[in-house]
C-alpha cells in the first residue's frame, strides 16, 4: 500500500501490474490474448435496500405504455434480444374466438379442463392468460399478474421461458419482493432457454438481494458477455458485484487470518528506507530479557525477520531494564506489526515506545506512517514537526517527511525535503533516487536525468539507481535503455545474499512491452519467485501474463496467491476482486463452452 511502502518508487513495480489489470478489465472478462484498453475500474453501489433493477422494470413498462398511447411503436414487437425495450416480451397473438377465451380467464380451470382440450386451444388460451398478465403488470397489479402467468404455465401445452420470466418480474416488483420465488422461476425459463439474458439478469438482480454474491456474479458475468457487452447497465452490475463481494470476502479472510509478515522484498525495502543507526548498548548487568532484545537486532541486522519477531516479542515479555532498550523493543515489535497490517497495533507500541523514551525520532517518524494509514495526514505531519524539534538534524525526518508529499502527489514539496535530507546526509541513496523521481514526476525531465546521472556515478555498486533510473526510461519508452539498466541491477543484485528481484520483474515487464516476449517476461517472473516466493509484483505479472494468453485458470491461481500475500485490506480486495472475475469468466466458459470461439472473436474486434 502506498502509505506504508517507504519507497513510491518501488511501488510503482507493483502498481504498473494493477494499473494493467484495471485498465482491462474487458480482458479479464474475456479472457482473450487481445489486449484490450476501456478504461479503469468504476465501483457503482446500490442506491437504496430495494433490488437494483426492479425499477428499470417499471420503467420499461411505463415506456411502452407511453409509447401505445401517442401512437409510437405500438406495433414494435420487442425480442428476447433487446436492451432499450420493456422487461416483458410480447408475442404475437394468434387468431381465436376471444370471446370464448375470455369467458374462461375468470376461473381457475381443473386439470381435467384442461386434458379435455386440443393442443391448438391450450396455446390459444395461454396466450390469452399472458396477454391479461401483461395488462395487468402495466397498471402495476402484480400479484394479479403473477396469477395470469401461473395459469399460462398451467395450460400451455409447450413450457414457455418467457412465463416463468414474466412471472418473475412480478416477483421482483411485489412489496415485499418475493426474492426467493424470482430465483425459482428464472431458473425455470433458463432450463428452457440458457441464453435468455433477461432471466438471467432478473435472477442475478434476486440473487444480489439474497447476498448470494458469487452467483449473483456468475449471472451478471453471464448476462454481459451473451449481450457482447452492449448493456452498460449489467457491465457496471459486474463491477458493482464483485466489489461487493471481494470487500465481504477480504472482511472474512482479515477477521480469520494471522497475521503474517510481508514479502523478504518488502521488509528489506522498509528497513531500508531508515539509515543504519548503533544499537544501543546492554547495561553492566543485562537482564534476560536485555539479551533477548540484543538478540532481536543481530537477526533483524542479518536480515532474519522471522526470528527477529520472535526474539522482539520474548523480550518485551520477559522484561527489559533500561528505557532505551524498551523503547527501542516497541519500536521493532511496533514496525513489524505494521508491516503485517496490524495498524491499531502499531500504533499502540508506537506511543508506548515514545512514553518510555519520547526523544526518539525514529518511532515519531514511524507513527506518522500509522496515521497516514488511517488517513489522518494532519496528525502525521505533526510527529513529523515534533520530531524535528527533538533534532532537528536528523535526516530521516525529512526523507520520511518527503515520501508522505510524494504520495499525496505534492511533488514540489516532497523534492525541497528530499534536498534538506541530502544536505544533512549525502550518503543515503534513496535520498537521491526519490528526488530524481520527485523532479520527473513535476515534469522536470532535464533535472530528473541530470539527478540519476550523479546518483549513478557517486553509487556504482548500489543497483537501486540503475533500477530506478531504468523505471523512468521505461515510462519513456525507451525499452532498450531500460532492459540494460535493469540488467546492470540484476548484476549488482547478485553479489548479495539473498538479493532484491524487483530489478528482475522489471527486466520482465520491459521486454513484455518492447518485444512482447511472454516467455522471457515470465522467466524473469519465475527466477524472481524461486529467490523470493512471496513477491508481490512477481505474482501481479504473472497473473497479467497468464490472461494476456487466455490462461484463466492460472491466473485464478496467481490472483490466489496475490490475495494470500495481501497485506492490507484495500490490496486484499483490489487481488480478490479480479480472482472472483476470473473465476467468474471460467464459470462462464464451462456452462457456455459453444461461446469460447465467439469470445476470442468479440475481444479481438472481429
Amino acid at each position: 500500500m502506498a502509505s506504508s511502502t517507504p519507497e513510491p518508487a518501488t511501488a510503482t513495480l507493483l502498481e504498473r501490474a494493477q494499473t494493467f489489470l484495471s485498465e482491462n478489465k474487458r480482458a479479464v472478462l474475456l479472457g482473450t490474448a487481445a489486449a484490450l484498453a476501456v478504461g479503469g475500474v468504476a465501483y457503482y453501489a446500490a442506491t437504496s435496500s430495494r433490488p437494483r433493477g426492479a425499477g428499470d422494470v417499471e420503467k420499461g413498462a411505463r415506456k411502452e405504455k407511453k409509447e401505445k398511447k401517442s401512437g409510437k411503436g405500438g406495433k414494435k414487437k420487442k425480442t428476447v434480444k433487446d436492451v432499450d425495450g420493456p422487461i416483458l416480451e410480447e408475442r404475437e397473438r394468434p387468431k381465436a374466438k376471444v370471446e370464448e377465451e375470455d369467458a374462461l380467464l375468470g376461473t381457475p380451470l381443473t386439470a381435467e379442463q384442461i386434458a379435455a382440450m386440443s393442443e391448438e386451444e391450450r396455446t390459444r388460451l395461454a396466450a390469452s392468460f399472458k396477454e391479461k398478465g401483461n395488462a395487468a403488470y402495466k397498471d402495476r397489479r402484480f400479484a394479479q399478474a403473477a396469477v395470469f402467468y401461473t395459469r399460462a404455465i398451467e395450460v400451455t401445452p409447450k413450457p414457455e421461458p418467457v412465463f416463468y420470466s414474466n412471472r418473475a418480474a412480478c416477483y421482483v416488483n411485489m412489496q415485499p419482493p418475493q426474492l426467493d420465488l424470482v430465483v425459482e422461476d428464472c431458473d425455470a425459463a433458463l432450463k428452457l432457454d440458457s441464453n435468455y439474458v433477461k432471466a438471467l439478469n432478473r435472477r442475478a438482480i434476486a440473487l444480489e438481494g439474497l447476498d448470494r454474491l458469487d452467483e449473483a456474479l456468475r449471472d451478471f458475468t453471464a448476462a454481459t458477455i451473451l449481450d457482447k457487452f452492449a448493456n452498460q447497465g449489467t457491465a457496471q452490475a459486474v463491477e458493482r458485484v464483485l466489489q461487493k463481494l471481494a470487500t465481504k470476502k477480504a472482511q472474512e479472510i482479515l477477521a480469520n487470518r494471522e497475521p503474517r509478515l510481508p514479502s523478504f522484498t518488502f521488509i528489506s525495502a522498509y528497513f531500508a528506507a531508515f539509515r543504519p543507526r548503533p544499537h544501543p548498548a546492554l547495561p553492566a548487568e543485562p537482564s534476560t530479557g536485555d539479551q533477548t532484545l540484543h538478540l532481536a537486532l543481530q537477526a533483524l541486522d542479518s536480515a532474519d525477520y522471522a526470528h527477529a519477531v520472535t526474539l522482539v516479542n520474548e523480550a518485551i515479555e520477559q522484561g527489559i531494564s533500561w528505557d532505551e532498550g524498551r523503547a527501542e523493543a516497541f519500536n521493532l515489535r511496533g514496525t513489524f506489526k505494521f508491516l503485517t497490517g496490524d495498524v491499531p497495533g502499531a500504533k499502540a507500541d508506537l506511543q508506548a515506545s515514545l512514553e518510555v523514551l519520547p526523544t526518539f525520532t525514529q518511532s515519531l517518524v514511524k507513527l506518522a506512517s500509522v496515521h497516514m494509514e488511517q488517513g489522518d495526514a494532519q496528525a502525521a505531519f505533526k510527529c513529523f514537526d515534533d520530531a524535528i524539534k527533538v533534532d532537528e538534524k536528523d535526516p530521516d525526518i525529512y526523507y520520511h517527511r518527503g515520501q508522505v508529499l510524494f504520495i499525496m502527489n505534492e511533488f514540489t514539496q516532497a523534492a525541497e525535503n528530499y534536498t534538506k535530507s541530502t544536505e544533512l546526509d549525502d550518503s543515503f541513496v534513496f535520498t537521491h533516487i526519490q528526488l530524481a523521481v520527485a523532479q520527473y514526476k513535476s515534469g522536470n525531465l532535464a533535472s530528473s536525468m541530470a539527478t540519476f546521472r550523479r546518483t549513478l556515478k557517486a553509487f556504482p555498486q548500489r543497483s537501486e539507481p540503475h533500477n530506478y533510473y531504468g523505471e523512468l526510461l521505461l515510462d519513456q519508452q525507451r525499452y532498450e535503455d531500460a532492459v540494460e539498466k535493469f540488467e546492470r541491477a540484476v548484476e549488482l543484485e547478485k553479489l548479495k545474499s539473498p538479493p532484491n528481484v524487483l530489478p528482475l520483474v522489471n527486466k520482465g515487464l520491459a521486454l513484455y512491452q518492447w518485444k512482447q516476449d511472454i516467455g522471457a517476461a515470465e522467466r524473469c517472473c519465475a527466477e524472481a519467485l524461486r529467490i523470493d516466493p512471496e513477491c508481490e509484483a512477481a505474482v501481479a505479472t504473472l497473473a497479467q501474463l497468464s490472461l494476456q494468453q487466455s490462461k484463466i485458470e492460472q491466473a485464478v491461481e496467481y490472483f490466489g496467491r496475490q490475495s494470500a500475500l495481501a497485506r492490507s485490506e484495500p490490496e486484499l480486495v483490489n487481488a480478490l476482486t479480479y480472482q472472483y472475475a476470473s473465476m467468474s469468466q471460467v464459470e462462464f466458459l464451462k456452462n457456455y463452452p459453444q461461446m469460447a470461439a465467439q469470445l476470442s472473436a468479440l475481444a479481438r474486434g472481429i
